[in-house]
């Protein structure tokens, strides 16, 4: 009985364009990140910080209230006023930071490298995917979460004090807090995806990656204390990463910075980071592409 060998048969179907096209890889790992041990715990964590600053803001309106928690001690609700130094406080603090941090350590790790260990890009890309729609649905999956804490928890903030004082004076007096609540949000969200990809893309364990991602942050701050205690420079602010989150906070709400350096060098490092991890995954990520 002969056996019928069926060869190649070209596929008669069509190419559907999508508005999204990276949106599958985003919603699947956001999906990847929350079945991680201990991201819930992270998670939820994270939002301590905003549920701190939000009862602050419902406090400074209400402080005939809770004048008993004040009692005795003249100036101590300084701290409660709303102005810009408030939302920097939130934006550059280092609980928020540090969380945004294991987030991405225990969320972020494998979004590069678990594809290189089971070799999937070739997958990806024999899809009518390219090179950008990927990397891109990567970096959306880590912004996300940054965002979901920063820009998210930033508009709740004036929305808040909007409606608990009653009035705009907040816009008013302070017409750039909106500009720089979304600034900030964008430098945070494109600083720690970019960071979060360049670190997973070193990597084919996301174990290693992992460690990798909290060490750089951890001793980038480390370096700075020891170089800056031994010659007191400012300067050396510029070797930590939350540093330089805090300067540019800083200048983009128009309160007087931590350290007397240029604002522009801070940003000019997170920036040389970002391209840095640019030029890498731009290697790291070699496929074949279908030409369509």
């Amino acid at each position: 009985m002969p056996i019928a060998e069926q060869g190649y048969t070209h596929w008669g179907g069509r190419f559907v364009e999508r508005r999204v096209p990276w949106g599958p890889i985003t919603r699947l790992g956001v999906r990847m990140a929350f079945k991680r041990k201990f991201f819930k715990l992270a998670f939820a964590l994270s939002f301590m910080p905003a549920v701190v600053f939000a009862a602050g803001i419902y406090v400074s309106e209400r402080l005939e209230d809770f004048q008993f928690m004040f009692k005795g001690r003249p100036g101590s609700t300084s701290f409660l006023e709303v102005n810009p130094l408030y939302f920097k406080s939130y934006f550059a603090g280092d609980f928020l930071l540090f969380m945004l941090v294991m987030m991405m350590v225990l969320g972020g790790a494998g979004l590069i490298a678990d594809d290189l260990r089971s070799n999937s890009l070739q997958l990806y890309f024999a899809r009518p995917i390219r090179k950008r729609d990927y990397l891109a649905g990567k970096l959306a999956t880590a912004g996300a979460f940054v965002l979901l804490f920063t820009l998210a928890p930033g508009v709740l903030f004036i929305l808040l004090k909007i409606v608990f004082a009653g009035s705009f004076k907040i816009l008013t007096a302070y017409p750039w807090i909106p500009a720089a609540v979304v600034l900030d949000s964008l430098l945070l969200a494109t600083f720690f995806s970019a960071y979060t990809l360049l670190i997973s893309s070193l990597s084919k364990n996301r174990r290693y990656a992992a460690v990798l991602l909290f060490l750089g942050y951890l001793f980038s701050d480390l370096f700075f204390g020891i170089f800056y205690g031994i010659f007191h420079n400012p300067a050396f602010c510029l070797l930590s990463i939350k540093a330089n989150l805090q300067q540019v906070a800083a200048a983009l709400f128009r309160v007087p910075p931590a350290f007397d350096v240029p604002w522009l060098y801070s940003l000019l490092v997170l920036a040389a980071i970002v391209a840095a991890s640019a030029a890498v995954l731009a290697r790291k990520t070699r496929g074949v592409e279908v030409i369509k």
